[in-house]
């Protein structure tokens, strides 16, 4: 094969390699691959009662690093 020939398609094939790269690091930076339902699938199937042990949990932890705070200063 010609030099020449070899060079170009080693060349594109770089580009092409490399506009992949590209493309994918942009995926993963603006969450392309990140699932949207993941999250919310746990509260669409939660009780209200599940939901309400959830508020009170985080209601004390708020609670409890208020306190810590305080007493910090």
């Amino acid at each position: 094969m010609n030099t020449s020939i070899l060079i170009v398609m080693l060349i594109v094939s770089i580009m092409i390699g490399f506009l992949g790269l590209v493309a994918f690091l942009w995926g993963l930076k603006t969450g392309q691959f990140d699932d949207e339902k993941k999250m919310m699938q746990g509260v669409l199937f939660d009780g209200i009662d599940d939901l309400n042990e959830a508020a009170k949990k985080e209601e004390k932890q708020k609670n409890i690093q208020r306190s810590k705070d305080e007493q910090n200063l």
